[in-house]
């Protein structure tokens, strides 16, 4: 663990951004803050450095992602389909099956040294989700956790009909964590059609515009999702 403490965090918004762009941004902050713990093993107090920690939201364009532990059959559409669609496909490197991510979702990828907050992945997870929950409510909006399965759920508690509003899918390495989560806010469901999403193929997704039969500000959501998640961690958000 570092002997140093830094719950300061860097927020970007960093607005719509191609997928590939966005993962190769993420994986140099990750693997820079893993040089950083790297170089500190062995040294005093003294002459360590803080890692730093990041908080990034954005939007991607059309764009379906497989993780490590996926089927790509759960993708039900051919590359010419995806075209025809405008959409891209890449097998990544974070937990979970395939997800959807485009236009009007909140899509948040922190990249935390846990040892500046807490080491449980468990934790870190319920964290995330925990935000998404505390979000939704500020919009009447109920929502909460299926046993066994991630991610944040509306009718949680039905057992004919619960909705995914929110999937997560996270990478982490000596304590540093990457990719995030995916909140639909105003985000065209019929893409979620292509998929299994989640590779969970008996229960359905939503968005918080489905749930409230209206548009919602994104930049509002963005704001207290962000608040909320710098309460549970006790960060200190620096946004730049």
């Amino acid at each position: 663990m570092n002997a140093l403490i830094n719950k300061k965090v860097y927020f970007q918004d960093l607005g719509l951004i191609d997928y590939q762009d966005a993962w190769t941004y993420q994986e140099k902050i990750f693997a820079e803050t893993i040089a950083v713990k790297t170089q500190n093993r062995g040294l005093d107090a003294e002459n360590q450095q803080l890692t730093p920690n990041f908080l990034l939201f954005c939007q991607h364009p059309h764009v379906y992602t497989l993780g490590k532990s996926g089927k790509p059959d759960h993708l039900l559409v051919s590359e010419d389909d995806l075209a025809a669609k405008q959409a891209k496909y890449y097998k990544i490197n974070r937990g979970g099956d395939i997800t959807y991510h485009g236009p009007g979702q909140i899509v948040g990828y922190p990249i935390l040294d846990l040892d500046n907050f807490f080491t449980d992945i468990h934790v870190y997870m319920r964290t995330l989700e925990e935000a998404i929950i505390l979000t939704l409510a500020d919009y009447n909006v109920q929502a909460g956790r299926i046993s066994g399965l991630t991610g944040v759920w509306i009718d949680f508690e039905a057992q004919n009909n619960p909705r995914k509003i929110c999937a997560l899918g996270v990478k982490a390495s000596r304590w540093v964590t990457m990719h995030g989560f995916a909140l639909n806010v105003n985000t065209d469901l019929s893409y979620f059609g292509n998929i299994v999403p989640c590779g969970i193929d008996d229960k359905a997704v939503t968005s918080l515009s489905a749930e409230l039969g209206r548009e919602v500000d994104l930049e509002e959501v963005s704001y207290k999702l962000k608040n909320h998640l710098a309460q549970l961690f006790s960060m200190e958000l620096q946004v730049g």
